[in-house]
C-alpha cells in the first residue's frame, strides 16, 4: 500500500519492496543512519525521485520496515493462537519475540535511536499493535483457565520493553530468557484450580 492509502501499481510496489528490504539488510548492519538517504535508492537499485515519492524521510523510511516487522510478529501469534493449547501458544510467542530481538539486532539498535530523535508515532503505534496481540493471547490463556485472571498483558508488555531496552547488555540473551521464565511463571502461579462442579456433565 502507499502512503495515501492507495494500491501501488506492480512497478511501484516492486520498487517499494526493492527499497524495503534493501533498508532491512543496512539496518541489520547497524549503519542505517551512517549513509546519506539518497544511498539507499542507489543500492537498491530505484531512482532518487522513486525513494522520495514513497519515504521522503529517513524516518519514514525505518518506520516503514517496522511496521512490516509488527505486522510479521502479530501474524505469528495469530497463528500460535489457533494452532497450539493457550498456554503453549503464550510462552512460544514471548520466547519468539526474545529470539526475534537477539536476531535483529540493528533493528532494535535503529529503533531505540529513532525513538530518542523523534518520538514516532510509527512506532506507538506499533507497540499498540503489538501489545493487541499479546492482549489475544494473555485472554485465551485466561479463559481457559491455565493463567491468573488478576493479571493482564500490561505487565508482560513492560517485560518485553525492558527485554528489548535492555539487548546491549553482556549476556543478555540468558537474561531475556530468564525474564520471559519468570514472566510464565508470576501468570501461573495462584491459577486457582478447577473445581469438580465446573467439569462438564457426562
Amino acid at each position: 500500500m502507499s502512503t495515501s492509502g492507495k494500491p501501488l501499481r506492480a512497478d511501484a510496489q516492486r520498487n517499494r519492496q526493492a527499497l524495503l528490504a534493501k533498508a532491512r539488510e543496512i539496518v541489520e548492519t547497524g549503519e542505517f543512519f551512517d549513509l546519506r538517504f539518497d544511498d539507499f535508492a542507489r543500492l537498491a537499485g530505484v531512482g532518487t525521485g522513486t525513494l522520495y515519492r514513497h519515504f521522503p524521510t529517513r524516518e519514514a523510511l525505518a518506520e516503514a520496515v517496522y511496521h512490516e516487522e509488527v505486522v510479521a510478529l502479530c501474524e505469528r501469534a495469530r497463528r500460535l493462537q489457533a494452532a497450539v493449547p493457550p498456554l503453549e501458544a503464550l510462552a512460544t510467542f514471548l520466547r519468539d519475540v526474545v529470539g526475534y530481538l537477539d536476531d535483529h539486532h540493528g533493528l532494535a539498535r535503529t529503533l531505540a535511536t529513532l525513538m530518542a530523535t523523534t518520538g514516532s508515532d510509527a512506532l506507538a503505534e506499533g507497540s499498540r499493535a503489538l501489545e493487541e496481540a499479546v492482549t489475544g493471547l494473555v485472554t485465551a490463556a485466561v479463559e481457559a483457565g491455565v493463567v491468573r485472571g488478576d493479571v493482564g498483558a500490561g505487565p508482560v508488555m513492560v517485560a518485553l520493553h525492558g527485554i528489548s531496552s535492555a539487548h546491549d547488555r553482556p549476556g543478555w540473551r540468558a537474561e531475556a530468557d530468564g525474564v520471559v521464565t519468570l514472566v510464565l511463571d508470576g501468570l501461573v502461579q495462584g491459577v486457582q484450580p478447577s473445581s469438580p462442579n465446573d467439569s462438564p456433565a457426562r
